[in-house]
């Protein structure tokens, strides 16, 4: 079949979900979703972390993206079919217009590198620190971070278990084309704002 020249998109190219956790000046945890992530060889800096990192672009202004700037550290926390409701609504309602935007959390724990909240309920928790932000104009914005801890269910540890078994146990979502999520066996998950509904 042939090929057709479209408008550059990512639709068939789809991205893990993360809810990035950070603190507001009071304390209290703060969750926004984002999945422009990737990985990076980041190189040991004072003997810290073991040279792997991450890239995460945000755009638009928003306060997670203020609580990054400020704190200069924040934790990566893998969505999975479990959390898709909170995770849409966290990138449905905004920080800055809803301060109870909160009020539905998920059961948070404290990092065990880093002052960052991280999700029991998510399978992957990463402690990211900043190294540099990169402005590319237009309101986004590049984080180059390395990671300094990262927590991870006890199961999917178990190398006794075949690897696509422990994957597909772990039901993550993706930010698929045209404002849907899907699963990784290609199940439609909602589209933008239908997930939140559920809470």
């Amino acid at each position: 079949m042939s090929k057709i020249q479209v408008k550059n998109w990512n639709d068939f190219c789809p991205q893990q979900l993360f809810l990035y956790g950070t603190y507001k000046e009071d304390g209290t945890p703060n969750f926004g979703l984002f999945c422009w992530f990737s990985y990076i060889n980041a190189p040991d800096i004072n003997g810290e972390g073991d040279g792997m990192g991450v890239m995460a672009a945000i755009g638009g202004e928003k306060l997670t993206k203020d609580l990054i700037r400020k704190n200069g550290v924040f934790s990566a926390n893998l969505v999975t079919e479990e959390l898709l409701p909170l995770a849409d609504y966290c990138g449905i309602v905004g920080g800055r217009e809803h301060e109870d935007k909160m009020h539905f959390s998920p059961t948070v724990e404290k990092g065990v590198v880093l002052d960052v909240p991280t999700i029991a309920e998510s399978p992957v928790s990463m402690e990211l620190k900043v190294m540099q932000e990169i402005h590319l104009g237009n309101g986004c914005d590049v984080f180059l971070c390395k990671i300094m801890g990262e927590t991870m269910r006890e199961d999917l540890a178990n190398k006794d278990v075949p690897f696509i078994d422990r994957f597909k146990s772990v039901k993550q979502v993706l930010a698929g084309g045209e404002q849907h999520y899907v699963s990784t066996d290609g199940r439609d998950l909602g589209s933008w704002g239908e997930p939140m509904q559920n809470l």
